[in-house]
């Protein structure tokens, strides 16, 4: 896809700089550039800013907000430059407990609760990604997803996988060290494929348990070891929808960080329209016409929902209707 780039968290050019995430003394210096800026989460959820919400708040490194960093300068984490060299940052204060926090919320699929901190302008927010990640320009959404990922990583990673010692934060926060084995470990990716399965006019969609009334998507699933990417493709439709796939071919990717996935979108034709579900899998599994899909996307579809706004699901069926994947 000639515009494959312009999915949601697509790239937007940063700087990663990763050749001096090594070097302490470079990052000591970094951490007191004047343009020096830090992304802050809380529970996963970004800090934002303004009535819309659509931009991050990018925070001074003397911020007292800073100092409640999940393990103090270590919890510092390194994400690229921006524009003019800045060093970017970012950081986890989720040991932070709001008051009357309604625990409920959290679990909601897309959770509409906002936090706000007293140290805090009233404008600026902790939001949950998946809700506004459409509103966020390209280089705010990939400096969202990175911080997301890395820091959940952290959180779940804090020990050496070969021995069980605790590990140490290094290289920025793209390593962790065990002290005992000296072994290094690596913030993770898991790749899955999210399939455009067509017949003829019309696409294939499923619905996963406890998604929202009337929301199906284009099936998908995690790759496994020693398997090919055009390989997990059938394998997954197969498994969920008994239906199988002919020609395979790359569209887009898009980073995930929920947790820690990467969603590489693929193009297949299916060699049958039968159905058959496996009930563990999915829930349900239709063939969608080309028209009734432009009906779903303009909300005039008595059952269908359109698939998540910013997903990759959405932006692959949204170039399918205009005829712009190739």
């Amino acid at each position: 896809m000639k515009n494959a780039e312009q999915v949601t968290f697509g790239g937007s050019g940063l700087d990663r700089a990763a050749h001096i995430r090594g070097d302490d003394a470079t990052m000591e210096q970094a951490r007191g550039h004047a343009l020096a800026r830090s992304v802050v989460l809380w529970r996963g959820k970004p800090l934002v800013q303004g009535e819309g919400r659509d931009k991050l708040a990018m925070l001074t490194m003397d911020h007292p907000i800073l100092n409640l960093a999940q393990a103090g300068k270590d919890g510092l984490l390194f994400l690229g430059l921006g524009n003019g060299g800045a060093p970017l940052f970012a950081c986890d204060i989720s040991g932070w407990e709001p008051e009357n926090l309604d625990s409920t919320a959290l679990g909601q699929f897309l959770d509409p609760s906002e936090q706000h901190h007293p140290l805090l302008s009233e404008t600026q927010v902790f939001a949950e990604l998946r809700r506004l990640m459409s509103r966020l320009g390209p280089r705010d959404a990939e400096l969202a997803a990175t911080a997301r990922a890395l820091i959940g990583w952290h959180a779940t990673h804090g020990f050496c996988a070969v021995c069980g010692t605790p590990s140490n934060v290094s290289h920025a926060g793209w390593q962790r060290t065990c002290p005992d084995c000296g072994s290094h470990h690596f913030p993770r990716t898991d790749p899955v494929v999210i399939m455009l399965i067509t017949h003829g006019s019309s696409v294939l969609m499923g619905r996963s348990p406890g998604w929202p009334e009337g929301m199906y998507s284009l099936l998908a699933g995690f790759v496994e070891p020693g398997e090919t990417i055009e390989g997990a493709v059938r394998r997954e439709v197969m498994e969920e929808a008994g239906v199988p796939v002919g020609p395979v071919s790359y569209l887009a990717s898009q980073p995930w960080p929920f947790p820690a996935s990467l969603m590489i979108g693929c193009a297949g034709e299916a060699l049958s329209r039968d159905l058959t579900i496996d009930p563990i899998e999915i829930e349900d599994a239709i063939w969608v016409t080309r028209d009734e899909m432009m009906r779903v996307f303009a909300g005039e579809h008595p059952i269908l929902k359109p698939a998540r706004t910013g997903a990759i699901a959405h932006f692959l069926l949204k170039n399918w209707l205009a005829d712009t994947l190739d």
